[in-house]
């Protein structure tokens, strides 16, 4: 067939359209993924992470994404008889994705490897890419990963349940867990008349002559009801505790939870969160009556890095189409990569996006190493600050393609109803701060092992200084109203000594030169300093 020209009858000529981002390099326009995993212990898994990134970027895999999305799970609380039966059914994307992150080991996996071999960085950059290909799936690989330290507070336990859930193998639907290949893990702690204040739930324990206990109550929300086994909160009598509840007890009985409805969520569409009922469910404790915080905190702990993780992925995958679309697209006579103030929005886009990448695998790292006292301060407050960053920058990058963006078609919406998430998940904005204050007065250690990163770019940059003093004014005051502050500083301050310490000159003098300007840094995109130069930061970031 002859090729369509202007001017022959023709009004289906398709001009000046990017083409689909389909099959580009994932690490290669992302150099700051790739350093930092280097960086932090596990340059060896940058060629299983390169082989995973071609994954992610394919057709195939985008397909599922999209697919996962527009089909969400069903609940099917009753057979056609009348039977009780409590499952959740998924679109066979929804497998795809599961299969391929439980087959790489994003799950459960790292915690069979030895501390400091860098396990938990290669997850957590490989975690970090799929989150960037459909963020639904990422909850129960969350859930799971995070469910094994808590479960080494009962070594009977986690001799029972560790293996399946550090286990490669997906193996979906109902069974007794020590009949299957691999486990999931869920959490179930929130109540609708608490939410965050968990202390709050009304849902009860009590104990059985078989040390078990049974547990009675309605938990607002589960994540990931379809899972092996979950954690849970209850009133014991000595208190708010933890238990593990499997699905399928250790007889062949389905076990009393029952599933009473799945949210209609503003995103995160691919994956079940529910409402449950404990009807006399059989529990194990884990960890000690009256404990039951200390003892899932590990778990909430290991959640939030996944929340850094899944928004800093999120950040880099708006990025990466708005950095491709302006590669390809023209107006107004000029392309817009080459438009001045286009250059500038992109390169802020990509300041926000290398730093929350470096400071997620600084905190993955700070878990391979054992470093607690890091943990215990600076992961709330990258928390805060990248998860309430994540919706700016995923509105900017969809203004970047204008209606193009705003159309379903693009991709770009899905990340827009999934960015405010995980500022929402394991604490919002406010929790989080105050936990920082908490970790702040309780754990004086921590705020040494945060000021001993900082130190290691003092004298770098005279505006990050100046920001580090201002860190140390916010610590004094501990004011509760001011908490939001100082959690915001306290991570810039973090992000400041990475990019200064590793990341390219232009990259960090961006960074710095808006995010710790003497009249406070500027909130919108685009408003770099004049100097900054934009042209190399567009060219770092763009799909090639």
């Amino acid at each position: 067939m002859d090729p369509l020209h202007p001017g022959d009858g023709h009004t289906h000529l398709v001009e000046n359209q990017p083409p689909p981002l389909d099959g580009v390099d994932l690490l290669a326009c992302d150099p700051a993924l790739a350093d930092a995993v280097a960086r932090e212990g596990a340059q060896e898994a940058l060629p299983a992470l390169r082989e995973l990134a071609g994954i992610v970027a394919s057709p195939e895999a985008r397909e599922h994404a999209r697919l996962a999305d527009a089909h969400p799970p069903v609940l099917r609380t009753h057979d056609r008889y009348g039977h009780r039966v409590d499952e959740v059914e998924f679109h066979p994307s929804w497998h795809w994705l599961m299969r391929t992150s439980v087959g790489r080991g994003l799950h459960g996996a790292p915690w069979a490897a030895e501390p400091g071999t860098g396990a938990h960085v290669a997850r957590a950059a490989g975690f970090y890419l799929m989150s960037q290909l459909e963020a639904g799936h990422g909850c129960p690989i969350s859930m799971t990963y995070a469910a094994v330290p808590a479960l080494r507070h009962a070594s009977e336990l986690a001799a029972r349940y560790e293996p399946g859930l550090r286990s490669t193998t997906y193996e979906f639907g109902l069974a007794e867990p020590s009949t299957k290949a691999g486990l999931l893990a869920g959490m179930s702690m929130t109540e609708k008349q608490g939410g965050s204040d968990v202390r709050a739930g009304t849902t009860t324990a009590t104990a059985t002559a078989e040390g078990t206990y049974r547990l009675v109550g309605h938990k607002w929300f589960t994540s990931a009801p379809m899972n092996d086994l979950f954690l849970t909160l209850a009133q014991a009598p000595g208190g708010l505790t933890c238990f593990v509840l499997p699905r399928v007890l250790p007889d062949g009985t389905r076990n009393a939870i029952r599933l009473q409805r799945l949210k209609d969520k503003l995103g995160n569409h691919s994956n079940a969160s529910a409402e449950v009922e404990y009807t006399g469910a059989t529990g194990w404790r884990l960890g000690d009556e009256g404990r039951g915080v200390h003892t899932i905190i590990e778990m909430v702990s290991m959640t939030r890095l996944d929340c850094v993780l899944g928004s800093a992925a999120l950040t880099r995958a708006a990025l990466t189409e708005a950095a491709h679309h302006v590669a390809h697209r023209s107006a107004f006579g000029t392309r817009l990569a080459d438009a001045p103030l286009m250059q500038t929005v992109i390169a802020d886009l990509a300041c926000e996006s290398e730093a929350a990448t470096a400071l997620a695998l600084r905190l993955a790292g700070a878990v391979d190493r054992g470093e607690r006292m890091l943990l215990r301060l600076a992961l709330p407050a990258a928390k805060y600050l990248v998860c309430k960053r994540t919706p700016a920058v995923v509105a900017e990058a969809l203004e970047c393609l204008g209606g193009n963006g705003y159309v379903e078609e693009s991709g770009l919406p899905r990340l827009y109803r999934e960015a405010p998430l995980n500022s929402i998940w394991e604490g919002s904005g406010s929790v989080t701060a105050l936990d920082v204050l908490r970790a702040v007065t309780r754990a004086p250690e921590s705020v040494d092992a945060v000021f001993a990163e900082l130190e290691a770019a003092a004298g770098l940059d005279s505006w990050f200084d100046r920001g580090v003093r201002e860190l140390h004014t916010e610590l004094r005051d501990r004011e509760e109203r001011r908490a939001r502050r100082l959690a915001e500083v306290l991570a810039l301050c973090l992000q400041g000594s990475l990019l200064l310490r590793h990341a390219p000159d232009e990259v960090a003098r961006a960074f710095v030169a808006s995010r710790f300007p003497p009249d406070g840094p500027w909130r919108t995109a685009g408003t770099l300093p004049a100097e900054a130069h934009t042209a190399a930061l567009l060219a770092r970031v763009t799909p090639g």
